[in-house]
């Protein structure tokens, strides 16, 4: 299991589209990957889930990745995370 955390910048928090890209991004990988904001969790597949997570700027999240390929989704998402949220 491998993971980061990262305040979010956004303005408007983890909205539609960003929460759309993200969980298109997660598919891309075997690995289970989970998004973690006061105190919920979800997986990052599934948009309605994140979406109703209600994360907004300035919250930590964590970002967990579980599986075969967890070492290249959790950097490829890091980095995601970084430029877009």
């Amino acid at each position: 299991m491998k993971s980061f955390q990262y305040v979010i910048q956004d303005p408007v928090g983890i909205h539609a589209r960003p929460a759309g890209l993200l969980s298109a991004k997660a598919k891309e990988f075997n690995a289970v990957v989970k998004i973690a904001a006061g105190g919920r969790e979800s997986e990052v597949t599934k948009l309605m889930a994140v979406m109703a997570m209600g994360i907004t700027c300035g919250q930590e999240i964590t970002i967990i990745a579980e599986g075969p390929d967890e070492e290249e989704a959790i950097a490829e998402l890091e980095k995601f995370v970084r430029e877009n949220l």
